[in-house]
């Protein structure tokens, strides 16, 4: 089992930023990649980022290229999120997701961190 605990989420206005953290404990060698994702209300769970932890390969959706940057410590086994120039339709619960390959849908992920919320003000 892994266990995923995401932090750094709020109310911030359009145009500012965030960061999320996301801490990786348990069997965390069995977790090559790490992703977050975002579900609205009414609407399902999108990919957003996503990163191999060896060799630091990112993937990102279309909608947050050039805005949001995906890191990792592979020391501390944390994966970071860094989300600039904010827009209200970047509001949902973003979640840290862990699996043993790059995958952008949730399908491709074993552990799942209980969300934060992130809320975009105009």
């Amino acid at each position: 089992q892994v266990q995923l605990v995401e932090s750094g989420g709020g109310l911030v206005q359009a145009g500012g930023s965030l960061r999320l953290s996301c801490g990786a404990s348990g069997r965390t060698f069995s977790s090559s990649a790490m992703g977050w994702f975002r579900q609205a209300p009414g609407k399902e769970r999108e990919f957003v980022a996503a990163i191999i932890r060896s060799n630091g390969i990112t993937r990102y959706a279309d909608s947050v290229k050039g805005r949001f940057t995906i890191s990792r410590d592979n020391g501390k086994w944390t994966v970071y999120l860094q989300m600039n120039s904010l827009k209200p339709e970047d509001t949902a619960v973003y979640y840290c997701a862990a699996g043993a390959v790059l995958a952008v849908t949730p399908r491709g992920y074993d552990y799942w961190g209980q969300g934060t919320q992130v809320t975009v003000s105009s």
